[in-house]
């Protein structure tokens, strides 16, 4: 257990009304430790029912854990009781998008990235969900708007204008969702264009979580991009910070050797992180220099778009 996790467990020990549940609640999704990161949140929000970034967090984590129904339901909770939450829309816009509902998707990724421009995650998200739009605009559905505001610069609705229930709203967008992966991404593509093996077996990841750019599959063949790139949030914090602690200067890559592959872990930008995948046939070596020129796509990329 790290030293920040320790602290702020022993802080809510001692005071159980404290909010540093949030922050507790949130390391321990970032360290993948979903079942306990649950309980925190499940516990916070039993003593602040009406707190919007409680019900936020518990969206995160049930998110993570693959329960995006639930996430759904918890997010809309989010907005009810406070209409602009970004985090809340930039969750909403993430599971529309999944469920091929692009309309949608563009109206909270618009919202949020308006509310926060300088979030790059957000931009190329919304970026991601256009471009399909162009490609195959979509039928608009009634749902997001009810739970969007138009624009941050206007007034959060009146409780008339807020969204449904979550149970409500879920059934008008057709849930449980089906998670099926769309068509590719032009923008996942661009970022490692050129480069040879295109987007495959590379994961450009941002500090949130979100999938930036690449690609990633399991041996079966399922696309497990999104679900990897939320499981290397913050791993870039935990390197940096293990390296200092152990007085090594600044992290540069990680290497894994596993039983079927080679992983290679390295950070393009101080907000990013590049998680590069090669079967056992290409040596660590080879790997880390692959690794290297990616890293240099990957911030030739962000440059061109931040």
């Amino acid at each position: 257990m790290s030293d920040d996790i320790r602290g702020m467990t022993a802080e809510l020990a001692a005071d159980p009304d404290s909010l540093v549940f949030l922050d507790l609640g949130e390391a321990l999704r970032r360290r993948g430790q979903l079942d306990a990161a649950y309980k925190i949140a499940r516990t916070g929000l039993t003593r602040y029912p009406e707190l919007a970034r409680a019900h936020d967090l518990a969206g995160r984590i049930l998110c993570d854990r693959g329960e995006r129904d639930r996430a759904f339901e918890a997010w809309v909770a989010a907005l009810e009781l406070d209409a602009g939450l970004v985090s809340a829309h930039k969750g909403l816009g993430f599971l529309f998008h999944q469920a091929g509902d692009l309309a949608s998707a563009d109206k909270h990724l618009a919202y949020a990235r308006q509310a926060d421009p300088d979030d790059a995650g957000t931009a190329v998200a919304l970026e991601r969900v256009r471009a399909l739009q162009r490609a195959a605009p979509p039928t608009p559905t009634a749902s997001a708007a009810a739970a969007t505001p138009s624009a941050p610069s206007e007034a959060p609705p009146g409780p008339a204008e807020q969204a449904p229930a979550g149970s409500d709203l879920a059934a008008e967008a057709g849930l449980p969702f089906s998670f099926e992966e769309g068509s590719p991404s032009p923008v996942q593509d661009a970022v490692f264009a050129g480069l040879d093996g295109g987007t495959d077996g590379l994961l450009l990841v941002d500090s949130a979580g979100l999938r930036l750019g690449g690609g990633l599959r399991s041996p079966e063949g399922a696309d497990v991009a999104d679900s990897v790139a939320a499981l290397l949030a913050g791993v870039s914090k935990e390197a940096a910070r293990t390296a200092r602690l152990l007085e090594l200067g600044d992290w540069r890559g990680l290497a894994v050797e596993c039983g079927d592959g080679n992983l290679f872990l390295s950070a393009p930008t101080d907000s990013t992180v590049l998680l590069t995948v090669r079967g056992l046939d290409m040596p660590m070596g080879r790997v880390a220099r692959f690794a290297e020129r990616a890293s240099t796509a990957a911030r030739a990329w962000l440059e061109r778009t931040g």
